[in-house]
């Protein structure tokens, strides 16, 4: 039988909608992944199977195939163990097929059957509003990140079984708290700074007008520390730059202990030998955000 789940693949700094096709059919009993997996997709099998039979449910003792849609567009991840789950207990006839229409499911399991937060969640939120999906199946970890979207349904789960029972009726999960609190401004303020009358101006009018700044002076000459409190001084940040910003730093790992919503401009300062991949972007396997992406909407200062 075959069976059919939504999941999202990250490409840079932006989620991509992709279709789990799961056949369970007569043959010697093997599980293959298709579809351009990376290593980690590939062993989502053990972990899955695990998964399955700690939730009470088999493992099929059949040929099956997962194919990952579209097939030229690279997957990597742990957060596509869920949706293989899902789509294997569907295909193996444990679950119905129709309640699975318009959710997308993301997440990664332990082997105990437990759901493990992943990267990126706000940016799938984020797809499956623009895709007009009906909600996101998301750990209960990064449910906060997820619930920043509006107009979507954001169901967070604990473990395999919650989320067998939901789509079985069986379990009905509590409502998520939409309200946010802004990240406190840690930046420094550029009414400490005593003196420096002309540069204060010229990065007045740089923010003012969105220009570029070169500083030049010799060491300890207040430079960073001007530039430190730049961010204070720039215009508060759009909801919709807020979204893009925390986004990004969503699918860079970096919200694991503060999912709030970034509400107020970054600082960035690489070190003067950085990578040109942590610089730009990139890495072995699939880019990831670099300096550059992570300082969006904010400043970047380069020595």
């Amino acid at each position: 039988m075959l069976a059919k789940t939504e999941t999202v693949a990250l490409i840079g700094t932006e989620a991509h909608l992709v279709q789990v096709e799961v056949d369970v059919g007569a043959g010697v009993p093997r599980f293959s992944i298709v579809g351009l997996p990376t290593t980690t997709v590939r062993e989502a099998e053990q972990r899955t199977r695990s998964a399955l039979e700690s939730s009470g449910l088999r493992w099929p003792r059949q040929r099956m195939v997962a194919n990952l849609a579209p097939g030229g567009l690279r997957k990597d991840g742990t957060h596509f163990d869920v949706p293989l789950a899902l789509g294997i207990a569907a295909a193996d006839k444990r679950i119905s097929q129709e309640p699975l229409d318009g959710w997308i499911a993301i997440g990664e399991l332990a082997l105990d059957g437990a759901v493990r937060p992943v990267r990126g969640t706000l940016a799938a939120a984020l797809a499956c509003r623009a895709e007009g999906r009906r909600g996101l199946i998301c750990p209960a970890a990064n449910a906060a990140e997820a619930a920043l979207v509006e107009d979507i349904e954001v169901i967070a789960v604990t473990d395999l079984r919650q989320c067998i029972d939901f789509f079985k009726g069986r379990w009905v999960p509590p409502e998520l708290s939409r309200a946010w609190e802004p990240k406190p401004f840690g930046g420094e303020d550029m009414a400490d700074v005593r003196g420096q009358a002309m540069a204060k101006r010229a990065m007045e009018i740089a923010a003012a007008g969105g220009h570029n700044l070169l500083m030049l002076g010799p060491p300890g000459a207040g430079k960073t520390m001007l530039a430190r409190t730049l961010p204070g001084i720039l215009p508060a940040m759009t909801l919709e730059e807020s979204l893009e910003v925390t986004s990004v730093y969503s699918v860079a790992g970096m919200l694991a202990e503060n999912p709030g919503l970034i509400r107020h401009r970054a600082f960035r300062m690489p070190h003067q030998h950085v990578s040109l991949a942590g610089l730009i972007g990139g890495g072995v396997g699939l880019a990831r955000p670099g300096e550059v992406s992570l300082a969006h909407a904010s400043i970047e200062i380069c020595s």
